[in-house]
């Protein structure tokens, strides 16, 4: 039997980063959907990042391929905070969470073929009261306009925290590796 070609649907470098730690040999490719057209605002922030996650996959799914999609989003106080782009923004975005709690929420999907494979982890991330001060050396160490939530927890970004309740810390980054590795060993890999 020939052997299966493992894809990432993501050109995201914290992504591949994670998926470099599970030792699989594997190819990073960008989906081929218009992410932005796919953003349908009547839908959960849950469900936004479920699909998101699947249209990538799809995008790029065929026989003798299992593919991974990934989406991750930021939900506060009912809304969706994606990334910031610009300092500024950033500082905005981390002031208006200081001091409250927003869930993390990563999905993935795996094709195999045809075969589907979703999981999705909701991560609670509660944040401490900063002062903006605070904030602003924050944004200007990390410069983290690229990420949901303005954050980067895999550097400084922890230090805005008070309490992390996760199943699985690889989330928080972009990829659920205790459930991404579960999944592509039972698929064969």
């Amino acid at each position: 039997m020939a052997e299966k070609q493992l894809i990432l649907a993501s050109t995201s470098k914290y992504r591949q980063e994670l998926l470099s730690r599970l030792a699989y040999k594997f190819t990073a490719t960008a989906p081929l959907i218009d992410e932005e057209k796919e953003k349908d605002p009547s839908l959960s922030p849950q469900h936004l990042a479920e699909k998101l996650a699947m249209l990538k996959a799809d995008s790029l799914k065929g026989a003798g391929r299992v593919v991974i999609g990934g989406d991750q989003l930021v939900a506060f106080e009912g809304r969706i905070l994606g990334k910031s782009h610009t300092a500024e923004k950033a500082v905005e975005q981390l002031f208006s969470m200081q001091g409250k709690t927003h869930e993390l929420i990563t999905a993935i999907c795996v094709f195999d073929g045809d075969k589907m494979i979703p999981y999705t982890d909701i991560t609670r991330m509660h944040m401490k009261k900063l002062s903006r001060e605070q904030i602003e050396r924050y944004v200007q160490l990390d410069m983290p306009t690229d990420c949901a939530g303005s954050y980067k927890i895999e550097k400084h970004g922890i230090m805005l925290f008070d309490k992390i309740e996760s199943q699985d810390f690889t989330a928080i980054q972009g990829l659920p590796l205790i459930a991404l590795s579960k999944i592509l060993e039972n698929l064969g890999l």
